[in-house]
């Protein structure tokens, strides 16, 4: 965390710096370029999809900025919050190209390059585009999960100035945005499993525009314009040396046992009522947060049919004693299950929420038992 609050005081000390810098118009020289960075993905969850940005070079007046549309302030009050409501807002922020790389260098992420084969009018308009974005206050935007984010952005600034649009020509082009996610999260199971709950049906849609960073790479190097490819081969300007370990914990095999004893610990009464809240409290979360926010890609989240809100009004029903509403509420919470495992047999992660739906069904199985409505306690 310190880490990340270090980089962002750096951020915005050069934001302050180039607002200055960039405030007169760019005169460019006939050699100035504009080219394309991506960059592979970091540790962090907001950082494992990479990144994206533009750098303005011109060797003779010296010019060589980055210009970021990835930026947001931890100290936005109420950050969380406007994050899950989908009105956080994220800003473009400007470094020189230098710093740019030892940064990602430092944090050993690849950091890839493309000089774009524009005319010089295009480069001025694109430069002075950004030039005009970071120093008002059009460097703000609010930040979308699919729709507005940092590949998003620079994607639609390329599209302004080029006469042709940039190809929707990807690997992933015909996958849905959730099958993109999982398969991006494959070796992170933790996160990847709490994405694949929280996104609702949104996200089972073919993706429909280029929205991550290597997707961007691929589409740019596709393209062709009057004089040819748009974009020059490929640069590493710099390859990670970390290599993928396979975690003793984040994985499909702890989950499980979690599961199990999960499970085997619900045999006591405690436990199992306790679960029982937790699970129905999520459940009622997702139908919260999915009529609250503003990502669509959170709405109508059909997981709530496994991970239900009706277990509160089942413990509801537990507490007083009234065994047979609790029993028909079991028999409904079991038609969901089935109804969910059918929208699922289509999904990229059902085998990921197998372990999940055998618990709480267990926990149901518990509950038609008439033990458990008997006053005693042990």
């Amino acid at each position: 965390m310190r880490s990340i609050t270090a980089l962002l005081a750096t951020l915005f000390i050069l934001l302050s710096t180039t607002q200055k810098t960039f405030s007169q118009e760019f005169q460019l020289s006939d050699k100035a370029f504009v080219s394309l960075l991506t960059c592979g993905p970091g540790n962090e969850l907001y950082s494992v999809f990479g990144h994206t940005a533009l750098r303005i070079n011109d060797p003779v007046t010296g010019i060589d900025a980055v210009f970021n549309y990835g930026t947001f302030d931890f100290d936005t009050p109420n950050f969380y919050l406007k994050f899950v409501k989908g009105d956080l807002q994220y800003f473009v922020s400007a470094s020189s190209y230098q710093d740019f790389v030892y940064t990602y260098q430092y944090y050993n992420r690849d950091v890839y390059e493309q000089r774009l084969n524009l005319s010089h009018d295009q480069v001025e308009h694109i430069a002075n585009k950004l030039r005009i974005t970071l120093t008002s206050n059009d460097r703000f935007y609010t930040y979308k999960y699919f729709e507005r984010n940092c590949t998003t952005m620079v994607a639609d600034i390329l599209d302004t100035y080029i006469p042709e649009k940039i190809a929707f020509k990807t690997k992933d082009k015909g996958k849905t945005y959730r099958k993109v996610v999982t398969e991006y999260l494959d070796n992170a199971f933790y996160e990847n499993l709490g994405i694949s709950l929280i996104f609702g049906s949104p996200t089972d849609r073919p993706i429909e525009r280029l929205f991550l960073p290597e997707q961007l790479l691929e589409g740019v190097s596709s393209t062709q314009i009057a004089t040819g490819s748009l974009a020059q081969p490929v640069v590493t300007v710099y390859k990670s040396t970390a290599t993928r370990k396979a975690s003793a914990w984040n994985n499909y095999y702890t989950y499980i046992i979690a599961c199990l004893v999960l499970l085997f610990l619900s045999r006591n009464k405690i436990v199992h009522r306790t679960l029982l809240a937790l699970l129905g409290l999520l459940g009622l979360f997702f139908y919260v947060v999915g009529a609250y926010s503003f990502h669509a890609e959170i709405s109508y989240n059909y997981n709530a049919l496994l991970i239900n809100p009706l277990f509160l009004a089942m413990l509801y029903f537990i507490f007083t004693g009234r065994a047979t509403a609790a029993k028909y509420t079991v028999y409904t919470c079991f038609g969901c299950i089935a109804i969910y495992i059918a929208i699922l047999l289509n999904k990229p992660y059902l085998v990921l929420v197998l372990p999940l739906i055998a618990l709480i069904s267990g926990l149901l199985i518990k509950v038609i038992n008439p033990q458990i409505f008997k006053v005693k306690t042990a």
